[in-house]
């Protein structure tokens, strides 16, 4: 399995665009993070178009920038007409100083800070979207110190189930995130806001309801269900909900057999069920928006390891070992997210050995994959493991002592650095 901008060379080598792994790899060390910046952009523009085509510029998709976030990601999806959604003072950070517009950028968190809140609200980003009864009271706090009326929308949990893993999916009633509305929660939540009205806009509404999900069903489920709340909240309170953002979610391919949609699929039956559900109801279809995440970033990313140590057990597995590990792809130790893992350099040849991918870090869990099939791999090989560019770089760490690889992006058959590398030096440049 490859993706797109990936092809294998006369030379049985895989390429990422027009560069040829080998070339990557000596130039800039191994681990590596490789993306391609044409996906990622073709990507953007796919749902940028979709949104154009279902909603007529009545709504925007934003980049859940928590999948790969970096100076860099931002200003290209700046370039692309979307918006983003930072879920940390450090992703609001990052955003603001590669030049990304407050007023297109959403703030999530299930518990945010003052200091958090309070610099999205000197920033004056787009919508803070709620998720606690708490927030509501320091948001008004902070606005009138400041002067300034703030625009929300809360999260909320449809009670949609979403066949996912348990710790992504985030749509049912026990959830950490946002509030019910079935026990009642969310209606709570909109009196709450209303409390504040001198300070607090209330005008729209979030859900999402987990990730990597293939079925379309559930969105348009969860879209109907929030266009219920909606007409709900009109007559209950009076309200006019002019935003609904439906969240992210949708899954990318990983091994052979997952089938994802294509975008403009999603797109275009969620945009059916919303303007059913704004007829019946005799609304006005709200300002809809999105937050695709690991469909923007996910398989425009390669990381590409060196492998060191085979240790072959008889009878049990054999063990190939690569210097990288749990630091900079900590999935497999979280929830056994699937992989596809190639020999980068013998890309042409059949996969015939069974064997588990270990990363260098003093764990037994401390696994890439398990019991997957590669070409015949020696010492000094160099493996790429496919469709990393979201939650890889993103979730790395230091464990160990390890510096971070660097992340490098490719456009044709140009490369350059948008990461550094870490050095020793940088792993202790806090310690006192």
């Amino acid at each position: 399995m490859l993706n797109p901008g990936q092809r294998i060379g006369e030379n049985g080598h895989l390429f990422i665009g027009e560069c040829d792994v080998t070339t990557l790899a000596s130039e800039y060390g191994t681990p590596l993070y490789v993306m391609n910046e044409n996906v990622i952009r073709n990507n953007c523009r796919a749902f940028v178009s979709a949104f154009d085509k279902y909603y007529g510029g009545n709504g925007r998709a934003y980049f859940a920038s928590k999948a790969f976030s970096c100076l860099e990601i931002y200003r290209i999806v700046k370039e692309e007409g979307m918006g983003v959604d930072v879920v940390s003072g450090g992703e609001l950070y990052t955003a603001m100083k590669a030049g990304f517009p407050a007023e297109k950028i959403n703030f999530h968190g299930n518990n945010k800070t003052y200091l958090e809140l309070k610099m999205a609200i000197e920033y004056g980003v787009g919508k803070i979207i709620v998720d606690n009864y708490e927030e509501f009271g320091t948001i008004s706090e902070i606005a009138k110190a400041l002067n300034k009326k703030v625009e929300v929308a809360i999260r909320i949990k449809p009670g949609v189930e979403a066949h996912t893993h348990d710790y992504i999916k985030t749509g049912q009633i026990d959830s950490k995130f946002g509030f019910a509305i079935e026990n009642e929660e969310a209606y709570r939540a909109v009196e709450k806001a209303l409390e504040y009205k001198d300070n607090i806009i209330l005008n729209g509404v979030h859900c999402h309801i987990g990730s990597q999900i293939f079925d379309v069903v559930p969105f348009a489920d969860a879209a109907e269900i929030m266009m219920d709340f909606v007409a709900e909240i009109r007559n209950r309170y009076g309200v006019e909900i002019i935003e609904l953002n439906l969240g992210g979610g949708f899954g990318i391919k990983y091994i052979d057999s997952d089938e994802p949609k294509n975008f403009e699929n999603y797109i275009e039956i969620v945009s059916d069920a919303v303007k059913s559900k704004a007829k019946e109801h005799s609304m006005k279809v709200p300002f809809v928006s999105i937050e695709p995440g690991r469909s923007i970033v996910g398989e425009a990313g390669v990381t590409l390891y060196t492998v060191g140590g085979i240790k072959n057990i008889p009878g049990v597995r054999t063990y190939v070992s690569v210097d990288g590990g749990m630091g900079d792809n900590i999935r497999y130790a979280l929830y056994q997210a699937e992989y596809t893992v190639i020999n980068a350099l013998k890309a042409d040849k059949e996969c015939i050995n069974k064997v588990t991918i270990a990363g260098k870090c003093c764990e037994s869990g401390d696994l890439i994959q398990e019991n997957v099939m590669i070409a015949d791999t020696l010492p000094g090989d160099i493996l790429a493991v496919l469709s990393t560019g979201a939650y890889n770089y993103s979730m790395s760490s230091n464990y160990n002592r390890i510096p971070r690889p660097a992340v490098v992006m490719v456009k044709d058959d140009s490369h350059r650095v948008i990461v550094k590398r870490e050095s020793y030096e940088d792993l202790i440049k806090n310690d006192i």
